[in-house]
This record gives C-alpha cells, structure tokens and sequence, in this order.
C-alpha cells in the first residue's frame, strides 16, 4: 500500500518529515559494524574458549533492538522526547548506583548490571538522556528568567559525572565534560567563565593522575612507552602499516589474533589491516556526515531546546568517535571507549541508537519558536 502525502496518519506523518539521509547513513554504519564483528571477532572468541561466531552472532542480536529503538523514538512527539529522557535519566542514575553495590566487577570497575545473558552498563542509556534533559533545563531557563534553569542542569551533570567517578570511568566523565561544555557555549558564557571551567577541567584531571594509579600508568606509558606495556597500541599502529591502502583483505589480518579487545576497542585497527586505509575513509566519512548533518539541523533550528540539544547528540557521536580513533593510532592515551555503531557491544549501540532516533524526531518536529524577548543568540559572550 503506497503511502500518499495527503494521508494525515502518524506513519504518513513520520514517512514524509524524517531525515532519510542521516537515517540512511546510520543503518549503514550498523551493518558496516556487524560485517566488521565477523571479520575481528573469532579469534577472539576462540582465545576465551567461546563459539568462533559468539561476538558476532550477538552483536547481530543487537543490532535488532538498537533499529527497533531508534525507529521508534524518531516518532515521538518534543514533549514525550523530554519526559523519556528525563525518565531515562533518573533510571540510568539509579541502575548506576545499584551496579556500584551488586554489579560484577570488571577489571577493577563496577560499571553493569548482570542481566543474565548480556550485561547492561546503564551509563550508556544516561549520556543521550542527560544531554536532552539539560538541554530543556537550560531552554527553559532562556524562556522564563526567573526558573534556575542552568543551575538545575549543573545539577545533573554533576550526579552524571560523580556516579562516572565512583565506577570508576573517567574516559567517560572527560567525554561528559566535553559535551556539557560545549553545550555551555551554545548556551553563551562569559569568557571569565570559559576560562575558569578550563583550569577546573585541568584541575581534575591533575587530581585523577595523582590520585588514581591505573590514570597515571596510561598517561606515563602514552608519554614514555618504556614506563609500561604498550603492546596493544603498538599491535594497532603496525596493524594500519600492514593495511595499507586497500587491506590484507578479509580474515587474512594478524592484530585481531592477538589483540585481546580487537572486536571492540581496536576493531578500527581491524578495519584498517584487513581492508585498508579506503574503508576507514568511507568509515570516517560516514561517521563526519551524521555528525555534520545533525549539527546543521541545529544551525536551522530557532527552538534554544533543539539547537542545544541537537549539538550535545552531535558531539557525543562526534567526539567519542574521535577518542576510539585516536587510541587506535596512539594520538592519545590508551581508553576503552566504543566506535559508535561499529564495536561490540549492545548497551553502546543501542545508546547510539537511541541518540539518533532523538535527533530524527526533535529533526522532523522542530517548530520554530518565537525567541524570546530581546533574542536569543547561541553564541559564546563576548
């Protein structure tokens, strides 16, 4: 049956408004990672004495909840887009205090719930949520002056960003920190302000390698390789050497034999072996047009909540893809942190998921709104 744009039903609605251009690129990113857990995945799981085919058949599972996910929060209304992030904040809040007391400790962190036949790490599903939820705090906050919107904000972000240091996992709490700052300059701050988050984030940072042994190893390894083991890193870097420009083609790599997380944080540098410095062009250019492309929603949209919500989701994909990138070609100190859409792992791609199908519906039902009295400008204070 032909979907007609005189149709005034919701999936007519929905068919007719959405972004098929980003919707587009982010399944294919998803199938990309699927067909790259077949490719570094059995080694791995044969090295832990699982099924050749555990990782990806799993990953496969996944795959189809994160769709159903991102489906069906692309149709929900701007109203129901703030409640359920809300409602996933405070759950997310919750389930991450709980996996603090009854969560399986994994190499030194306690970061999951064990849920049987996966484990569910809750601070995946809080990241999009608190981006959105502060979004309309801070939103709200430009439209009546007299509620301490930003404030409320600040709020959250520092339970986030406690609970993330508890765990602990400061990968994430810097990603956080970058995200909430760059959603404070949408938002416009003074640049006294600017200045003193800047020597607060270096602060912290300071306090994390002074008073976190596992944060300093990194940092002196990243800095000097002889302080440490560099294996991994060092296994990524010839692994794109032995790539080069088209791959050793598939399965016929070396580093996913003995990487240990070759399916998750160094898949990339599985790419890279097997099919060459071309797919992670295509890969980089995939993942650099979704996160282009949501930005430039934002750039259209007049709404303060769509605009900083908008350009938090943009950044989280954006910025996280970066790091997993940067790691891989030891531009950065070693940390576990995912490819979006593309390494194992089900709680990350359904968050992703998640994320996307926030930005089709704030996308597809972005009103343009009134600005406030004496204008709204999301530009950083002069």
């Amino acid at each position: 049956m032909l979907i007609r744009r005189t149709d005034r039903g919701l999936l007519a609605s929905w068919w007719f408004t959405v972004d098929w251009l980003l919707l587009t690129a982010v399944l294919l990113l998803m199938a990309a990672g699927v067909m790259f857990s077949l490719a570094a995945s059995p080694p791995v799981a044969a090295r832990i004495g699982l099924d050749n085919f555990h990782f990806f058949v799993r990953q496969l599972f996944f795959a189809g909840p994160a769709v159903m996910v991102l489906l069906a929060a692309s149709f929900l209304t701007p109203t129901l887009v703030r409640r359920i992030s809300l409602g996933a904040f405070v759950a997310g809040i919750g389930l991450m205090a709980l996996a603090l007391f009854v969560g399986p400790e994994i190499k030194g962190a306690y970061r999951w719930i064990d849920l049987g036949p996966f484990n569910l790490q809750p601070s995946e599903i809080v990241k999009p949520s608190f981006v959105v939820a502060a979004a309309w705090l801070m939103a709200e906050g430009i439209r009546r002056p007299d509620m301490p919107g930003r404030w409320l904000a600040w709020g959250l972000f520092g339970l986030f960003v406690a609970m993330l240091t508890l765990q602990p996992d400061f990968g994430q709490a810097a990603l956080m920190s970058m995200v909430w700052a760059v959603m404070l300059l949408v938002h416009g701050l003074s640049w006294i302000i600017v200045f003193g988050l800047a020597v607060l984030a270096a602060a912290g940072a300071v306090a994390a390698y002074q008073f976190f042994p596992h944060v300093a190893s990194r940092v002196n390894r990243f800095i000097d390789p002889e302080k440490g083991d560099t294996f991994q890193v060092d296994t990524a870097v010839r692994a794109f050497e032995n790539g080069g420009l088209f791959g050793t083609g598939p399965g016929a790599g070396s580093a996913k034999t003995i990487l240990p997380d070759a399916h998750a944080d160094f898949i990339f540098a599985v790419v890279g072996e097997e099919f060459g410095l071309a797919a992670c062009a295509v890969l980089i250019g995939l993942i650099a047009f979704v996160v282009l492309r949501v930005l430039r929603h934002a750039q259209r949209a007049e709404d303060p909540f769509h605009v900083l919500a908008l350009c938090g989701l943009a950044t989280i994909i954006g910025l996280q893809a970066v790091i997993n990138m940067a790691v891989n070609v030891s531009l950065v100190p070693a940390k576990g942190m995912t490819l979006p859409f593309i390494s194992y792992g089900g709680s990350s791609m359904i968050s992703m998921a998640f994320a996307i199908g926030l930005v089709l519906a704030l996308n597809r039902r972005a009103a343009r709104a009134v600005p406030t009295a004496g204008g709204w400008r999301p530009l950083v204070a002069a």
